[in-house]
């Protein structure tokens, strides 16, 4: 007879899983079951028996506590391959020929649509002087930036989604269409990121979020901007750069949110600069951070100055404070200057 200890000893198959875990073994359940139906169809292919045994082996993993672990070397497979694709069983490093091509393919498809994306060079708005320099640090990035002209003013965006590669890519892809559906509708500033944060929720998965900037430069020099859980705006002044903090959390940790809009106001001259965190979190050799600080004082020594001399002089500054180390992080800026007046040098 067995004891007590051996009783309540978890089998494999019922051994704690992640939360991930759960929410694919659903996902590869239903699949299944769709599957099964599928194959027993008069016009079923042989390829649907192929995907029902795969989608078994993968439910057997996950009973077997060896789910997401590489079948070379043993490591984990990234998380974010997983979620887009339960099926997969190596890492990257260990992919067969077929399956490097087809990810290169891929890659490259989405990289093409990320910079189709992107704001038109040459933008030039009524009042405004825009400029914004895109440096993924693979083929493809999680960083987003937009740039719309609207009957109300400039609506400027900026951001960094969750995860790497192209599971990242397509999430910026998927802000950007978003935010430009809710442009048209003309709602109000806080009115669109809620809306837009909702539609985020609903749309993907758990721990999948994004940081953003959503700002609108008012033709009389006012700006009104939600920080979703993003890095400080600074706003450029003839006194100096002020950051401005976030108010509200990233999008897509809770499908309820309200984001507070700030306000402030561009003189003549006056800028604000935004980034992702592939400037604030870059290293040096020595394995310092760039830093906050660091980006704040030399916006404060360039006050005045065009947009495309400071988004230089911020190059400039990260290249010699990287000492040479390759770029780890991908790296979005963004600079709306309110134009000097006319006749008025700045």
């Amino acid at each position: 007879m067995e004891s007590s200890a051996a009783k309540q000893q978890p089998s494999a198959g019922d051994r704690m899983l992640t939360a991930e875990q759960k929410y694919l073994r659903t996902e590869l359940e239903q699949r299944r079951e769709r599957l099964h139906t599928a194959v027993h169809s008069p016009a079923a292919d042989a390829s649907l028996s192929q995907l029902l045994t795969a989608v078994d082996a993968a439910l057997g993993r996950i009973d077997q506590g060896t789910f997401g672990l590489c079948e070379t070397c043993h490591d984990s497979v990234e998380p974010e391959r997983l979620l887009a694709d339960p099926l997969v069983r190596f890492c990257l490093d260990h992919l067969t020929s077929a399956e490097q091509r087809a990810l290169e393919s891929d890659l490259s498809l989405a990289a093409r649509i990320q910079r189709a994306l992107l704001p038109k060079p040459g933008l030039a708005p009524a009042g405004w002087d825009v400029r914004f320099h895109y440096q993924p640090a693979n083929m493809v990035s999680g960083d987003y930036c937009d740039l719309l002209e609207t009957s109300d003013g400039l609506l400027f965006m900026l951001g960094d989604v969750s995860g790497k590669g192209v599971a990242a890519s397509m999430l910026m892809s998927h802000l950007h269409a978003t935010f430009r559906s809710l442009a048209e509708a003309g709602l109000p500033l806080d009115r669109m990121v809620e809306d837009a944060n909702r539609i985020f929720c609903e749309s993907t998965l758990a721990g999948q979020f994004a940081t953003l900037v959503v700002g609108r430069a008012a033709h009389d020099g006012s700006v009104e901007f939600v920080s979703a859980g993003h890095l400080p705006l600074l706003h450029l002044h003839v006194d100096g750069a002020t950051p401005r903090d976030s108010t509200g959390v990233p999008l897509g940790m809770f499908c309820n949110t309200r984001f507070p809009v700030q306000r402030l106001t561009l003189a003549h001259g006056d800028a604000v600069l935004l980034y992702t965190d592939g400037l604030t979190e870059a290293r040096n050799r020595a394995g310092q951070e760039y830093g906050l600080h660091r980006i704040r004082a030399l916006a404060a020594r360039h006050v005045g100055i065009a947009p495309a001399g400071l988004i230089s002089e911020c190059l400039e500054d990260l290249v010699s404070f990287g000492e040479g180390l390759k770029q780890t992080d991908d790296l979005t800026l963004l600079v709306v200057r309110r134009a000097a007046q006319a006749g008025v040098s700045v």
